[in-house]
């Protein structure tokens, strides 16, 4: 395991193990790893979860997780936002949900770097990205979510485009260590690439929420300076000092998921001391058990959802300290750009693929 001691947050590795003993302790024996006991699961989150474990030193347990979303897996290459132990709870097929399993695959492959492991699971990874790459637009963006019946949602978020920004870059990561020549990706990222960058206004105006803030920044969607100004300029709005960071910007709501993420954001722009903040931050929501609460209302000062813990809030936490101390061969994933492949520029991609529509890739420059 590569569990570090963070003094200089308050974090031991005995209780960041607590925290990734917790999450196994939930984890069913099929290897759904639910929100909570009785809860649903969604692939994004789960991924989250099994990265944990496999930091934590639980990699059976890792493995086991990768296995259950094999099975879960639809023909098409998607799976439900929301599965049940039994069944499934919401059938929409979201894009950021299904594109999150690869970033999970990479983490695997840089810890352990077990090349049967991913071809065990290569058939998987191909066919969510397949999915993910037909909900994007000719100018770059990727549309959010598919109805389970296969009619689009009409539009697509900066949160979630941003972050599958960094599967495609992980999925390619997979593809070159397997020797799978996949062109259509890399020019499929290099036009989300582009949009993220550089067209604002693709995306449903979301500017409230947190995660619009400071996801651009975490995956590494902008140039640095441009990622560090936007991080500067959100501080104030969306963090209460000693607290957290709000989900929204008009409401005095913090979770520990989103604290850490923007934690993340914050060290890979170089600010280890406001990454190193948010992450104590947390504490107040750390349970005895190792669980984290998944948020806290203010000024009432009372856990939101109302005493709920979640296996997802534990995971954040754990990845973010193990970011902060760079204890694991993984532990830059977030924070280092060179951790994962870069993404390539228009004309490169389009030179590299076989049957580019280049006047498309033109089309979403402007040019």
């Amino acid at each position: 395991m590569w569990l570090p001691d963070l003094a200089e947050v308050g974090l031991g590795a005995a209780d960041l193990g607590a925290t990734v003993d917790a999450i196994a302790a939930w984890q069913l024996p099929s290897g759904m790893i639910p929100w909570f006991p009785g809860g649903h699961a969604d692939p994004w989150n789960h991924t989250e979860a099994a990265m944990a474990l496999l930091v934590g030193g639980r990699r059976a347990e890792a493995e086991r997780a990768y296995d259950w979303l094999a099975s879960r897996q639809r023909p098409d290459g998607a799976w439900h936002r929301y599965e049940l132990a039994d069944g499934v709870e919401e059938d929409k097929l979201d894009a950021n949900v299904c594109a999150y399993p690869a970033t999970g695959l990479w983490h695997h492959w840089l810890c352990v770097a077990d090349r049967g492991f991913l071809e065990a699971h290569w058939a998987m990874l191909d066919r969510a990205i397949h999915f993910v790459l037909g909900l994007q637009t000719p100018r770059g963006e990727i549309l959010w979510a598919r109805h389970a019946d296969g009619t689009p949602w009409p539009y697509a978020l900066l949160t979630g485009s941003s972050s599958i920004s960094l599967s495609l870059r992980c999925a390619l990561g997979v593809a070159g260590v397997l020797g799978q020549e996949r062109p259509e990706w890399e020019l499929a990222l290099a036009r989300l690439a582009h949009t993220l960058e550089h067209v604002p206004d693709a995306f449903a105006p979301k500017h409230r929420w947190a995660m619009d803030w400071y996801y651009p920044a975490l995956v590494g969607a902008l140039p640095e300076a441009v990622a560090r100004e936007r991080l500067d300029a959100g501080w104030d709005r969306f963090v209460l000092g000693e607290v957290g960071v709000r989900c929204v910007v008009d409401r005095d709501w913090v979770t520990a998921a989103e604290t850490c993420e923007c934690a993340l954001a914050f060290l890979r722009a170089g600010e280890r001391g406001r990454a190193s903040d948010l992450l104590r931050w947390t504490s107040r929501l750390r349970d005895a058990s190792g669980h984290y609460f998944t948020g806290l209302a203010l000024p009432e000062d009372v856990h939101f959802p109302e005493e709920e813990r979640t296996t997802y809030t534990g995971a954040a936490v754990v990845l973010c300290a193990d970011a902060l101390a760079g204890a694991s061969p993984a532990a830059g994933l977030f924070v280092d750009a060179s951790v994962v492949p870069a993404a390539v520029g228009l004309d490169e991609a389009a030179a590299r693929g076989e049957e580019v529509d280049v006047p498309q890739a033109q089309a979403a420059r402007g040019v």
